[in-house]
């Protein structure tokens, strides 16, 4: 049984000015004894009850304190994974989640950070009670249509890895709980993955008629690409790569024009338009970056701190 102080903490809408949100108490004792999160074995519908979404990419999720779980409480949308697959035999069962291989670490799994705790979020959203028995409600109580995305960033050989990550998307699949094209026709569900980085986009569509699964396109090369709803979600490339520099986070015409040209070319597709590796510093630069992004239509703000950009009014 959660403590009334737990269930207090957990309801907190304003977080204090100088702390990141995991700095909580609550995120600090997180799974310890007399917690309440032993074991991550609780997803209480209030914890998540009173947030709103937001256009928001937790980039690197998996840096955070509590992974998934600080993103979802901000609000974000969008969470990101990076996957690492090893030959070796005592490993290749599991796809290890890290920045880089010194992060790695053996309890730092793509099914223990992202895809069971999911699992264990769905099926608290979707009880089966005298008063209700279905499958459809995402994550959000405030929006239970909206679909989260999960971005899964390919680290390893791309077929061999992306095929694992498949095999591992199982417990969501087998629910109903993944978005998928199938009869020419998208259908939304809540959860959305994506594949990024050295996920195969040959080997991504080889099936023609059922996919739930979609891709990262490159943004600055859609035209005349094979890239659309039916095969891709995000569009996304680095900002700098795209239209170089900004003076103090001030855009010149040229970027912005190019901004603007880069969005609409995603939007026909039916595409969401990502910017990544903004930067984070000076504040005042990244705050006037993240604005002009927004102005300009871009679907999914690509973030480092999760917390001030969930403050910020969108």
């Amino acid at each position: 049984m959660l403590s009334l102080d737990l269930l207090i903490r957990l309801g907190r809408s304003t977080w204090p000015k100088d702390k990141d949100a995991t700095d909580d108490e609550v995120f600090k004792r997180w799974g310890q004894a007399g917690s309440g999160t032993e074991g991550l074995a609780w997803y209480p519908t209030n914890f998540l009850q009173d947030v709103m979404p937001k256009p928001i990419h937790s980039h690197n999720d998996y840096w955070r304190k509590v992974p998934l779980f600080t993103a979802l409480h901000q609000g974000c949308i969008s969470v990101e994974a990076d996957v690492w697959l090893f030959d070796d035999p005592a490993y290749k069962d599991h796809l290890y989640v890290g920045h880089d291989q010194a992060a790695l670490q053996r309890n730092r799994t793509f099914q223990s950070l992202y895809i069971q705790p999911l699992v264990g979020i769905l099926n608290r959203q979707n009880p089966t009670t005298e008063f209700y028995n279905g499958n459809s409600r995402g994550v959000f109580d405030t929006a239970p249509n909206q679909t989260l995305t999960l971005l899964v960033d390919v680290k390893t050989a791309g077929p061999e890895t992306w095929s694992k990550v498949v095999e591992q998307l199982e417990p969501l699949r087998e629910r109903g709980w993944l978005t998928h094209f199938s009869g020419g026709t998208i259908h939304a569900r809540p959860i959305t993955v994506v594949g990024t980085g050295d996920t195969p986009f040959d080997i991504l569509t080889q099936n023609t008629t059922y996919r739930d699964y979609f891709f990262d396109a490159p943004l600055d090369k859609l035209l005349d690409s094979p890239f659309d709803a039916t095969n891709s979600y995000y569009a996304s490339v680095s900002l700098g790569s795209a239209i170089g520099n900004t003076w103090m986070g001030i855009f010149s015409v040229e970027q912005l024009r190019k901004i603007k040209q880069q969005v609409r070319e995603a939007h026909v597709r039916g595409l969401r338009a990502r910017y990544w590796d903004l930067p984070g510093w000076p504040v005042r630069v990244r705050n006037a970056i993240w604005d002009t992004l927004v102005e300009e239509g871009v679907d999914m703000l690509n973030v480092d701190n999760v917390r001030d950009a969930a403050r910020r009014e969108w």
